[in-house]
């Protein structure tokens, strides 16, 4: 396995995804750039690790480039309209033109705030997504999704914009705190649970390696991730159909993140990631229990996620009727109801609707 990729996105926005060690330090980063503007958009954890590194490339290779930045802290409760003004007061410090880039560099967070301040200073400037979790480089910086947090649910203010560039610097992955690379791992487990039986099985086979992040490992295990986003995103760029099944576990997970109320910071709060696990448990649960999928498949996916080091269960204390209402507000509701994505069986799945809220109940319940 070779630890350096390319995955290029095709469709409407064409981009390529770089993935492999070292590549902050790449002078790739700075050809992106099309003006004299760059912002460094990161948060207090990330930047004193790798910001003036960043600067410091694209200066080597541009020398008249004007470089800010702007600092955020750290957290997803921080994905917030305030921290959004805060970027685009930034942008107008420096006075961006509009070739402009902004350069997000962080997790999830950074880049979905970062990628809608660009979505937005004088209508879109490029984004250039420097993800640097697991997470984000196999879900959040692929596909131009960028969004921030209401307090009444998850990413309901936002807007589409493509990246001009995706470098994924599998290096960085090396400083997280190991909580945070189980949790991007959950990510990696939807794309074999929803698209590619046979990587579900090969993260079966890896998935010690992958916990002991070996370099090669989990270049394989995100190029192989990104080129299953690369594919569907470049079909169904706006979420009209196909892509939507990205958010396997995703309407459960969201709706426990925004009833612990962003807190995955705190040892009894989930992050993002750990969301998303226990969400698929519950799809897969909800699809056995409507009939399209054995409950064996269910149990499969909980052992490689407990493999993992990651939850399965529903957290403690959280009742099933909120939760209910909150995935009632979830981006992926209709005027019809509720819709889930719901695996038939592990390897494909679809959209459904008309699920009895009862038996959405029962299997919170039964958590």
């Amino acid at each position: 396995m070779s630890a350096l990729h390319t995955v290029k996105v095709e469709g409407e926005s064409r981009y390529d995804i770089l993935i492999g060690p070292g590549l902050l330090g790449d002078a790739r980063i700075a050809q992106t750039l099309r003006g004299r503007h760059a912002l460094i958009v990161s948060d207090v954890n990330v930047a004193p690790l790798y910001a003036d590194r960043v600067e410091a490339t694209l200066l080597s290779a541009r020398p008249s480039l004007h470089v800010g930045r702007y600092v955020m802290p750290a957290g997803e409760q921080e994905k917030t309209l305030a921290r959004f003004c805060e970027c685009i007061d930034a942008l107008a410090a420096m006075c961006a033109t509009r070739d402009a880039a902004v350069i997000a560099l962080g997790g999830g967070v950074v880049g979905d705030l970062a990628g809608f301040a660009a979505a937005c200073w004088m209508r879109g400037i490029d984004v250039i997504q420097l993800p640097t979790t697991l997470l984000s480089m196999v879900d959040s910086s692929v596909g131009g999704k960028t969004a921030v947090d209401l307090p009444a649910g998850k990413n309901l203010v936002g807007a589409f914009h493509a990246p001009r560039a995706v470098i994924a610097d599998t290096a960085v992955l090396r400083s997280l705190p190991p909580r945070e690379l189980r949790a991007g791992l959950a990510e990696v487990v939807k794309y074999g649970a929803v698209f590619d039986a046979g990587f579900f099985a090969w993260l079966e086979a890896h998935a010690d390696a992958l916990v002991a992040s070996e370099d090669a490992t989990l270049s394989e295990a995100i190029a192989r991730s990104c080129r299953h986003k690369a594919e569907v995103v470049s079909r169904d760029p706006f979420e009209q159909g196909e892509r939507a099944v990205l958010n396997f576990g995703h309407t459960f997970g969201h709706a426990i993140e925004t009833e612990q109320g962003y807190a995955g910071a705190q040892s009894d709060a989930l992050n993002h990631g750990e969301a998303v696990a226990v969400g698929m448990v519950l799809a897969a649960k909800l699809a056995a229990a409507v009939g399209w999928a054995p409950l064996s498949d269910a149990h499969r996916l909980e052992a490689l996620l407990h493999r993992l080091g990651l939850p399965t269960a529903m957290p403690t204390g959280l009742d099933p009727s909120r939760l209910l209402e909150r995935m009632r507000l979830d981006k992926k509701a209709q005027a019809g109801g509720m819709r889930f994505v719901l695996w038939k069986p592990l390897g494909s799945a679809t959209l459904a609707s008309g699920v009895p809220d009862e038996t959405v109940l029962e299997v919170l319940r039964r958590g």
